[in-house]
Order: C-alpha cells, then structure tokens, then sequence
C-alpha cells in the first residue's frame, strides 16, 4: 500500500485557492438525461497535468475549465485520461454556466480554444446554439477490425476530422449494436461514430471512444459536426432534428450554415459545489 505520510507532499492542489465546479447535463431531454459534464471556473493559472487529475478524480466523459479573458473565456476540455481538441457537450454546459449563472444578462459568449479557435454559443429560446467548424469528411477504406467489433458492417465508411462515421441502413441497426469495446479500442482515431436515419427524428447516432477512457459518449455535440453535413446533403435540408441513442439519451437541433455547423440543446444544472484546498 502506497505511504499515506507523502499524502500532504504529492497532493497537486496544495498551493490552488478553491475551484468552483458546475455539473451540468447537456443536450439534456429532462432530468437524467442527455451528457454531464463538469465546469471548473478558473481565476488563477492551473497546469495542464493538475487539470487532467481533476478530470480524472471527476470521472465523466469531459471536464472543462474555462478563465474569464477581456471579451472572451479561455477553454480547455479533458477526458478522464486526455486532453481533447474540441467538446460540444462540454462547450454547451460552459456557456449555460456562464449565460445562467454567471452573467445572467448576455445573450451570447466566446470561448477561445486551443485548436479549434473561436467558438460562439448563444441563447436561442429556450436552446442553447453552438456555433462550430463543420468536418468534412472522406469517404474511406474501414479497417477490418472495426466491422467485426461493432458486430455488422456498415453501408458507407467515411472519415473526418477525428472520427470515423459508419452509415447503418436504420434506427434498429443502431440500437441493437453491442461493441466488442477491447477491440474496438485498437482503432487510430479519437473515436467511431455510428448513424442511419431516424424513425421519428432525421438521423440518430451513435458514439463509440473506448481509446480515449470512454466506452460510448452519452451525447457528442464535436460528432455532429461531421454528422450534419452528411444527413444535409443526403436529406436536402438544412435544418435537422437528431437523438443520440445511449442509455441516457440526447436530442439535438443541427443546422448546416456556409462552413459552420450549428448545434443546439437544452441543458439543466445538477449540482453545483467546489473542489476544497487540502
């Protein structure tokens, strides 16, 4: 058993004030549902390593940490095992963080990323609107690994930015798939999308990142980025409704817009606290 008596020595948040964190649900249909993630609101300089603890300790599929800037908020995103280049779920519970509770009186917010640059979200009804970099993707060769570990092998194979995208011929194909997740977490990408037209929405999907320390991402706004071009194009129409398909369940609202994809969701606070100085 490791020695309790280095306990004051190794902890990484000796020298930090408290961290106020929001967990907020995202792309939410009611209580329970949609993707939780955590918001840390920063007013000093945290390292990347002391980050990535806390999104480890916080065990949900993103934690963000956002710092107030002069026009904009500073965003980074963290799995329980890696820093990520862009979140939509976690970008949606920040921007509710900050239009709800921090500055109730905006209509709007700019996050600034790392990679991903300029990021806009704001009020639409009782929806919140994110305002991303749409992915094109390619059409691809699918190692065949993938296909024996989804289980079924899919019509099209396409690959975008981060992630594969399997189309599937339909809702059941979806819900009925059981990954083999040791497998599948063989696969050089951040992560599989799986999607075929919906029964009562335009499209569903699912998502499937076991590489990255999650076996299914409840709800994945980044997908939907090379989602929404796809179904655009193949449905003609530039407005679409769409579920995701896990346990917890998320709808979304995608536009196409020029180069930008617009995703929009409700979101509900669950708990609110902080993370004490020990």
């Amino acid at each position: 058993m490791e020695n309790c008596n280095n306990f004051d020595k190794d902890n990484s948040l000796s020298d930090l004030k408290t961290i106020p964190i929001y967990q907020v649900d995202a792309f939410t249909c009611g209580p329970f549902t949609g993707n939780p993630a955590a918001v840390c609101i920063l007013t000093e300089p945290v390292t990347g390593e002391t980050m990535q603890k806390i999104a480890m300790e916080n065990n949900l599929s993103e934690t963000a940490f956002i710092t107030r800037g002069k026009d904009e908020w500073l965003i980074r995103w963290f799995t329980p095992v890696e820093e990520v280049d862009l979140c939509g779920h976690a970008t949606l519970a920040s921007a509710f963080v900050v239009l709800n509770i921090l500055e109730p009186h905006s209509e709007e917010v700019i996050f600034r990323s790392r990679v991903m640059g300029l990021l806009t979200v704001r009020k639409r009804g009782d929806l919140l609107e994110l305002d991303f970099p749409f992915d094109h993707a390619v059409k691809c060769e699918l190692p065949a690994f993938i296909s024996e570990s989804l289980g079924a092998a899919p019509v099209e194979s396409w690959l975008g930015r981060s992630d594969y995208m399997l189309i599937y011929k339909s809702e059941s194909d979806i819900l009925q798939m059981k990954p083999d997740f040791r497998k599948l977490a063989q696969t050089k990408s951040r992560g599989v999308i799986v999607t075929a037209p919906g029964d009562t929405v335009d499209f569903v999907s699912r998502f499937f990142c076991p590489q990255i320390g999650i076996d299914e991402d409840p709800v994945t706004g980044s997908a939907h980025t090379t989602l929404t071009p796809y179904w655009s194009v193949r449905l003609g129409k530039l407005l679409l409704k769409a579920r995701q398909l896990s346990a917890r369940g998320g709808y979304l609202e995608c536009t196409l817009h020029g180069d930008r994809t617009l995703i929009s969701g409700r979101a509900l606070l669950y708990l609110k606290g902080e993370i004490i100085n020990n």
